[in-house]
């Protein structure tokens, strides 16, 4: 069975530090053609559109498209701090490879 993506508790938090719900916005994770590996997660602040799958916590959004949703069924988005930066990632266990930049995946 395919669940829908899950959102930690970090995520959360961070989207609460740069105040997204408080600009009308929400994280939109979206999945699209192209990048090193068949296809690259989309990542940005937007605003909720009517057939997305909204996810929420604490007053704050993460928003998927109807389109992506099939190719994020399990995934989890979180948010990490390494020495690289701090960025949005997704484990996504129905990704077959992915390359080294983290945002672009097969299946």
């Amino acid at each position: 069975m395919n669940l829908p993506p899950k959102v930690t508790e970090r995520a959360f938090a961070r989207l609460a530090e740069i105040g997204a719900a408080d600009q009308g916005k929400a994280l939109r994770v979206a999945v699209e053609g192209g990048g090193c590996s068949g296809f690259q997660y989309e990542i940005v602040l937007d605003e909720a559109a009517e057939d997305d799958l909204v996810l929420e916590s604490k007053g704050q959004k993460v928003v998927v498209d109807s389109v992506s949703l099939p190719f994020l069924a399990n995934a989890t988005i979180d948010f990490t701090e390494e020495l690289i930066g701090a960025r949005f990632v997704i484990e996504n266990p129905n990704a077959t490879s992915s390359c080294g930049c983290g945002t672009s995946f097969s299946m």
